[in-house]
């Protein structure tokens, strides 16, 4: 029988993070995941300066051996109306495989794993836990994504809920392709959906190239990638066929999750609680910081994990990312009509300033939010 006290499911950055900082509080932690890492995850792919400082990450250490892809700017549109490029000439965010970067902050937790361990079981007897029926544990986080199996066991129906659902993949270009590749390895191209429901990527991390397109209406979903592929060929974007299939997955935008993120003994972090951000979808960010917000809080209780002594993760989820029902822009565009709203688009999004200070700096970089201390 193998115990901690902390077992922590899913070793994504939310839980690897998490793990790392109950580490530095003595915290016995244990991660428990279906997989065994490196492992493929589809996902855009890059964090912010924000990311490597509040993980301290050192960049040069980072980069031996795997893609760290500075970004510099990014190329926006509404798909085939006028492109904007807003060149910060500096870097602002990295491009990251999720497979490297993921490995990474696992092995860096310095966590005991248990891996190719799908949980199968939950059993509460006591103030402790027996997961599998071969772990005991006092404390159980949930870190296993948008259909976290403890996400379930809180009541989350993930049928129910209303998702962002995207498709995407990445590959090795083989020279030629890379060659003859228009899209920069240092600007990422994000082309917004006529009806402003979703976006898709073309982001090029060194010889590696990432294109996928994600929705908040599922509808369809296959017939609006094949569109997307297409407009990439007729602008010249793509040159090629993509080697590989597209990759489905799902998450909660933040401003509509509903999920129950603490009970006795048990606390929910990133995509099991539906943290994404609510106009990027952009999710490695916000994982991370509850997952460091989760240890801070598991630190605080003094080891009684009841669902009182847990009670500040809601505050510090608060204080970080607001209401869940606060973003504006959001709100306004539930109101309007659709048409009303793409016309709005066409023109926003051909604005240099918009791009720049709103597209950019609020909703993909969040350039206004500093590093959590």
């Amino acid at each position: 029988m193998d115990s901690c006290d902390v077992l922590i499911v899913g070793a994504g950055p939310a839980g690897s993070s998490c793990a790392w900082a109950l580490r530095r509080e003595g915290i016995d932690a244990g991660i428990l995941d279906k997989r065994v890492f490196p492992r493929d995850k589809v996902c855009g792919g890059w964090i912010t300066p924000a990311v490597v400082e509040e993980l301290e990450i050192s960049a040069d250490e980072y980069a031996s051996g795997r893609v760290l892809q500075p970004i510099t700017g990014f190329r926006t549109s509404r798909m085939g109306g006028s492109e904007v490029l807003t060149d910060y000439r500096a870097t602002i965010s990295y491009g990251i495989r999720r497979c490297e970067f993921d490995e990474f902050l696992l092995k860096r937790s310095g966590a005991r794993v248990f891996a190719a361990a799908p949980l199968k079981s939950l059993e509460r007897s006591g103030d402790q836990w027996l997961v599998n029926g071969e772990i005991t544990a006092r404390l159980i986080v949930g870190a296993g994504g948008h259909f976290c199996p403890v996400a379930r066991h809180l009541g989350a129906d993930a049928r129910a809920e209303v998702a962002v659902a995207a498709q995407e993949t990445e590959f090795e270009m083989a020279p030629s392709q890379a060659e003859a590749c228009e899209i920069r390895s240092e600007i990422p191209e994000l082309f917004f959906s006529p009806d402003i429901k979703g976006y898709g990527w073309c982001f090029r991390k060194g010889n590696f190239l990432n294109v996928g397109l994600g929705r908040l209406d599922p509808h369809g979903l296959p017939q609006h990638v094949s569109r997307f592929v297409e407009f990439l060929r007729e602008s010249g974007k793509l040159t090629f066929d993509l080697p590989k299939a597209m990759a489905g997955h799902a998450y909660l935008l933040y401003r509509g999750t509903k999920r129950r993120m603490i009970s006795d003994g048990i606390l929910l972090v990133g995509d099991a609680m539906g943290l994404a951000y609510s106009q990027s979808g952009e999710g490695i960010r916000p994982a991370i910081e509850s997952g460091l917000l989760a240890a801070k809080a598991i630190a605080s209780a003094g080891g009684n994990y009841s669902e009182d002594r847990l009670e500040p993760y809601r505050q510090f989820l608060f204080d970080r990312f607001g209401k869940s029902d606060s973003e504006w822009s959001a709100a306004i565009g539930r109101r309007l009509p659709d048409r009303l709203v793409s016309a709005l688009a066409q023109r926003l999004f051909a604005s240099d300033w918009f791009s720049r200070h709103v597209i950019l700096d609020r909703w993909f970089l969040h350039r206004n939010e500093p590093a959590l201390s």
